[in-house]
C-alpha cells in the first residue's frame, strides 16, 4: 500500500492532474447532465420505446377489428353477442365461467 502511494504522489502534486480529476468527478456525478441521470434517462427511453411499440401493435389490431366490424354485419352480431351478451327475443343466454385451479 505504501508503494502505491509513493508511485502516485508525484502525480498528485501536478495541478493539471488534480484539475482533470476534479473536472471528471464533477461531470460524472454533480453536473446537470451527469452520468447517473443519463443512465436513468436511457433506461426510461428504452421503456417508453417498448411501450410505444406495444401500443402501435394494439392500434393495428383494433383498426383491423374495427374494419371487420364495420364492413360485415355477421361479425358485428357475433361481437355483440360475445362481448355484451346480447340476444334475440326468443333466445336464452347462458354464461359459462371456467374456474382456474
Amino acid at each position: 500500500m505504501k508503494d502505491f502511494f509513493l508511485k502516485i504522489w508525484p502525480w498528485l502534486k501536478n495541478k493539471y492532474v488534480i484539475a482533470i480529476a476534479v473536472f471528471t468527478i464533477w461531470v460524472l456525478f454533480f453536473d446537470q447532465n451527469n452520468m447517473v441521470d443519463r443512465m436513468k434517462m436511457s433506461g426510461e427511453i428504452r421503456q417508453l420505446e417498448a411501450d410505444k411499440e406495444y401500443y402501435m401493435e394494439q392500434i393495428e389490431k383494433d383498426s383491423t377489428r374495427l374494419h371487420e366490424l364495420t364492413t360485415d354485419k355477421d361479425n358485428l352480431e357475433k361481437y355483440a353477442r360475445e362481448q355484451f351478451l346480447m340476444k334475440k327475443k326468443n333466445e336464452d343466454v347462458f354464461v359459462v365461467i371456467e374456474e382456474k385451479e
